[in-house]
């Protein structure tokens, strides 16, 4: 004797979907420094989103052409009487970003701006130094 049984493709998506929020701390990783980067022919041009880090909270070193941005979002934790949070999805941490660039960069003269979430870099060039050949007396 033949079974039919019916199969509602929707009981398996709505499955679990209206029950108590699942807790999604734990597996969470650092989200990455999405950056730009433009040459010029004097200057390298760098934009860095940091959506929700203040502009204290950014290190920015050069060193040679290597350039490393780091940056931490503290978290801020306000509960107010009778509020309860069930879900929060925002990452508190340290993210960093380290990138080489073709070219030596002259710190001195490198300047930078953050405003609206994204942080500006400008990194002129360092001259490079010509070699210059001896003469054998």
């Amino acid at each position: 004797m033949n079974q039919l049984t019916r199969h509602d493709p929707f009981d398996d998506f709505f499955r679990g979907f209206f029950v108590r929020p699942v807790e999604m701390g734990k597996g969470m990783e650092a989200p990455d420094i999405k950056v730009d980067v433009k040459e010029q022919d004097k200057a390298y041009l760098v934009h860095a989103e940091m959506p929700g880090i203040k502009k204290e909270d950014i290190h920015i070193t050069i060193d040679g052409p290597v350039v490393s941005i780091s940056a931490e979002r503290k978290e801020e934790k306000e509960v107010k009487e009778g509020e309860r949070v069930l879900r929060s999805e925002r990452y508190f941490g340290k993210v960093s970003r380290s990138f080489n660039l073709g070219q030596e960069i002259d710190d001195a003269a490198a300047s930078a701006k953050f405003a609206d979430g994204v942080l500006e870099l400008s990194l002129p060039k360092k001259a490079v130094a010509r070699s210059k050949r001896l003469t054998i007396d």
